[in-house]
């Protein structure tokens, strides 16, 4: 689960950035990877559920 905790941070540092980037300088491939990031996120986000459920029980 420390693997997956650290690609989420790594991720989320990413998204942030390029959220930035669009936001702040109107860039439209950042607004695009960000997208992208998001999706990501919440795929790894959803498998730490799951992670976090099944250590919880044991």
């Amino acid at each position: 689960m420390k693997e997956l905790i650290e690609k989420i941070k790594g991720e989320m540092d990413a998204f942030c950035k390029d959220a930035d980037a669009q936001l702040l300088k109107g860039n439209k491939a950042a607004g695009t990877r960000a997208r992208k990031s998001a999706l990501e996120l919440s795929k790894m986000m959803k498998e730490f559920r799951k992670l976090s459920v099944e250590a919880s029980k044991n």
